[in-house]
């Protein structure tokens, strides 16, 4: 089985033009290496695919909250499909042992970058939605993207959360603090602690300092066991 078949395998699609879902999993650094004729990456099909998952995910939500706001909606949405929410769907699909990359991309960790892995997401999106039409790429998203909502909307938030829960049952103050800084300008990686007055309650990294917090607040939630919908109760 190569590589193509295996992937299809996994994400349970079969493509009628497999040069489609080819196209999905190649980099720009790849095409840019290999000298490939201009717009043979993944990126048209990115685009193509983000505007899919956004009818998908609004029609998704608009069904299954008939109590929420345009505004609720609109941000419930943009929880559901941010590059970090994107990227941690998937490791199910093992999609970043699938996406073709240049050197170095590869060499600096490429297979794990949340913003390669959530844009090849939405490439494949785009390249089902290509293929097999509306409703092939609406199951997709339903099966892999538009599942364990409130989990994925605790994390969109979580700083907000967090501070929201500490401001209400804490008399000390939240604070992040920077544990560590390491690799190169293109490629940095941070470690932030988040900590109730001394007391550190959740650490996480990210390529930037705000995505280290981010992933900080929600291991805290996760620890002191804040709901989604929580919003500051115990």
């Amino acid at each position: 089985m190569n590589k193509l078949e295996e992937f299809q395998t996994i994400i349970g699609y079969q493509f009628q033009k497999p040069g489609l879902l080819r196209q999905a999993l190649i980099h720009s650094s790849y095409a840019n290496e290999k000298h490939m004729k201009k717009h043979s990456d993944n990126e048209r099909l990115e685009f193509l695919g983000d505007a899919v998952l956004e009818v998908v995910s609004s029609e998704f939500l608009y069904s299954s909250y008939p109590e929420l706001s345009e505004g609720d909606l609109t941000k419930l949405r943009a929880s559901l499909v941010c590059e970090p929410t994107l990227a941690g769907c998937t490791p199910q699909l093992r999609l970043g042992e699938f996406i073709s990359l240049g050197r170095g991309e590869e060499l600096t960790g490429g297979r794990k970058r949340k913003s390669i892995l959530s844009d090849a997401l939405e490439a494949v999106i785009g390249a089902i939605y290509l293929d097999g039409g509306f409703t092939n790429a609406k199951e997709f998203i339903l099966k892999f993207i538009l599942t364990d909502i409130e989990h994925k909307k605790l994390f969109y938030d979580s700083k907000t959360i967090l501070q929201e829960f500490v401001q209400g049952n804490y008399d000390e103050l939240l604070n992040y603090r920077l544990l560590e800084e390491s690799g190169p300008d293109h490629n940095k990686s941070f470690t932030v602690e988040v900590r109730i007055g001394d007391k550190p309650i959740g650490t996480g990294s990210g390529h930037t300092k705000k995505a280290a917090e981010q992933e900080a607040a929600y291991q805290a939630l996760l620890l002191l066991k804040v709901p989604a919908a929580g919003q500051g109760e115990a």
